[in-house]
């Protein structure tokens, strides 16, 4: 089993990061491998709703800045965590349009796969940031992994971030239930109980 950890901040080996690897350490203690996918510095195209993906069955943009790479990684994933910093109280501009490419251009690719979101901030609006990120997994019928607390940690530089203990354990906790219900579905399937049958999508317009 493997989780990909996406660190959707432009900054690489900062605060976010840090809070990622605290998960993913617990996540190894478990067996279960994982890798850490950056988004990096590059400008991130936002959706445009071509419907090219449609048609071409990957995101036409996506072999620009990562977003196809992200999507057939996960395909081979078991659990996906999506980690941001907190921007004016609110996920990152660049991950916010990596996500709804990947979701929009790849979403049997996340489908029944456990899925959990971390914020980092230097004080406020992770709460906000973090109710926005959950809303990728819930609308994908992705099961959200919690923690002992809101998946949130606190400073201005990793070396702050290790100081918040809250956070760290929060961290500690979060990659210790996903190993957890990831290895409580494969027991699920060893034993016959597969995912629900799909019904095709109603969608309804409200205006007549």
């Amino acid at each position: 089993m493997k989780v990909l950890l996406l660190n959707g901040s432009p900054r690489g080996n900062k605060c976010t990061r840090t809070a990622l690897e605290i998960v993913a350490a617990e996540i190894n203690k478990a067996n279960i491998e994982t890798e850490i996918f950056d988004i990096g510095p590059k400008a991130i195209q936002g959706c445009i709703g071509c419907g090219g993906c449609v048609k071409k069955g990957c995101c036409v943009f996506g072999e620009n800045d990562g977003v196809n790479e992200f999507v057939n990684k996960m395909k081979e994933c078991d659990g996906l965590i999506v980690g941001s910093p907190v921007h004016y109280a609110a996920a990152s501009g660049a991950v916010t349009s990596f996500l709804d490419r990947a979701f929009y251009s790849g979403k049997s690719a996340f489908a029944y796969k456990p899925a959990s979101a971390i914020v980092s901030c230097r004080r406020g609006g992770a709460t906000a940031a973090f109710e926005q990120l959950n809303k990728y997994f819930s609308i994908s019928n992705m099961p959200i992994v919690s923690s002992n607390y809101w998946n949130m940690v606190h400073g201005n530089t990793p070396e702050d971030v290790l100081k918040d203990e809250e956070g760290v354990q929060t961290m500690r906790m979060l990659g210790k239930n996903m190993a957890w219900l990831l290895n409580c579905i494969k027991a699920g399937k060893e034993n016959g109980i597969d995912i629900p049958e799909q019904e095709a999508k109603i969608k309804t317009n409200y205006i007549r």
